[in-house]
């Protein structure tokens, strides 16, 4: 191959890589998507001052299930049915109301703050004993029975959210 034609594929691999790496790369970050509530146009209608209203929709990730467990002196895996990690969030907030004038003629602005909090979950799992225990060097060397054991992992909730109380004076 020619040094001019290496050097052109070099340059398109290149473009191509970066271009890839620049296209994923803010899919990647994007943990929350921002939902905008348009409410200019009422306010220019009715001639008066509305909320401002917002808020940011958390986008879930599913994580890989742990896989099963063999344990010793057991016929099946300790957990059947695995715990699927789920991630997301709690949906955030972002509002602001112009104060009636009860409150009084210092307030100009109340505003409320609940960003998109962390949220982590894992569904229930299945634990199941086998029906059947080992076999035994006496007797004819058939397995006996064992008792059903049926074990449900419980599931799991995580989450801290949090959120600001605004009211005084400018935006």
């Amino acid at each position: 191959m020619k040094s001019i034609t290496r050097g052109t594929l070099a340059a398109v691999v290149a473009g191509v890589a970066a271009a890839v790496g620049a296209a994923a790369a803010p899919a990647a970050a994007v943990g929350t998507v921002p939902v905008p509530v348009p409410l200019g146009g009422a306010e220019t209608a009715l001639g008066t001052e509305l909320p401002r209203v917002g808020g940011q929709l958390p986008l879930p990730t599913v994580g890989g299930p742990e896989g099963p467990r063999f344990v010793q002196g057991r016929l099946l895996p300790e957990r059947v049915v695995p715990q699927l990690p789920v991630e997301g969030g709690l949906p955030g907030l972002d509002a602001g109301v112009p104060p009636a004038p009860v409150l009084g003629h210092g307030l100009d602005h109340m505003t409320v703050d609940a960003p998109a909090s962390e949220l982590r979950a894992l569904s229930p799992g299945l634990s199941v004993g086998a029906p059947l225990a080992e076999p035994k060097a006496g007797g004819s060397g058939l397995p006996d029975l064992n008792q059903p054991e049926l074990g449900v992992l419980t599931p799991a909730l995580s989450t801290t959210p949090g959120a600001v109380l605004t009211a005084g004076l400018g935006s």
